[in-house]
């Protein structure tokens, strides 16, 4: 199944870091976020990537041509301009680079990708986001329920710790719990191929009339998540998200 990944935005909340790259290009260790979502899908044996390019385009281009060099250690004969990959990562990836539109919408830049998409079902997700998701299960649970498109409900962390408080006292202290309700989209999209009739162009937000028809016609179901999911809107998560991983406590890098 191939997978349709949204790398085009501004990322303007992430400024500290997208004046210069794009924001699926911030680094979590030594790889960009881009490469721990692809790699979360081919631990699933999805390994067909369809990349929607806006923003900085080029850098994220660049970073597949060069993948081989900047990933191994190598020796090149600068006589003859033979090349010598040392411990090559061997990723069998299959990755396409589309240039979407500097100012497309996320419907428009998935519309974008229909042609190459076929008469299939296909994945789409966003190029900021990490989680721990059975993408299999989602995949079966897309299958069974029979509709034109699935999403990944998730429930995020509060941003702050959660008091509960009786007669001026703390009976109960949560440090960013998971909320208890309030299912948002997480990403991780299952579509069939029909849902692109429901994007009109770049100027179209996925999010906002192909969803909403989608839902009211009862052909949007949600595969909830219990697990981990952390998006990267700011420079706060993207700390938190180093800190996993440096702490060896990072989920999505578990399955």
């Amino acid at each position: 199944m191939k997978v349709i990944i949204l790398a085009g935005g501004f990322g303007t909340r992430l400024s500290e870091y997208t004046e210069k790259i794009p924001k699926p290009m911030v680094k979590i260790g030594n790889k960009p976020i881009l490469w721990h979502i692809m790699n979360s899908y081919s631990k699933y044996g999805y390994k067909e990537f369809f990349v929607a390019l806006g923003y900085k385009s080029e850098i994220i281009k660049e970073y597949f041509l060069n993948y081989k060099t900047l990933n191994s250690d190598f020796t090149v004969d600068l006589k003859s301009g033979d090349l010598t990959i040392h411990n090559n990562e061997n990723n069998d990836w299959k990755v396409t680079l589309l240039n979407t539109g500097l100012n497309s919408m996320t419907g428009g830049r998935i519309k974008r990708f229909e042609k190459y998409i076929g008469n299939e079902t296909f994945m789409v997700t966003y190029g900021d986001g990490v989680c721990d998701v059975d993408i299999s299960k989602l995949s079966e649970f897309h299958k069974e329920q029979k509709k034109l498109i699935t999403v990944t409900a998730v429930r995020p962390s509060a941003r702050f710790g959660e008091l509960d408080i009786k007669n001026n006292l703390v009976e109960n202290f949560q440090e960013k719990p998971q909320t208890s309700d309030g299912w948002i989209n997480g990403g991780y999209f299952v579509c069939e191929p029909e849902v692109f009739d429901y994007i009109d162009g770049d100027s179209t937000i996925f999010e906002k009339d192909p969803l909403e028809k989608l839902a009211a016609s009862k052909e949007l179901s949600a595969y909830k998540h219990y697990g981990f999911w952390q998006c990267m809107d700011t420079k706060r998560d993207r700390d938190s998200l180093n800190e996993m991983l440096e702490n060896n406590n990072a989920p999505w890098t578990k399955l």
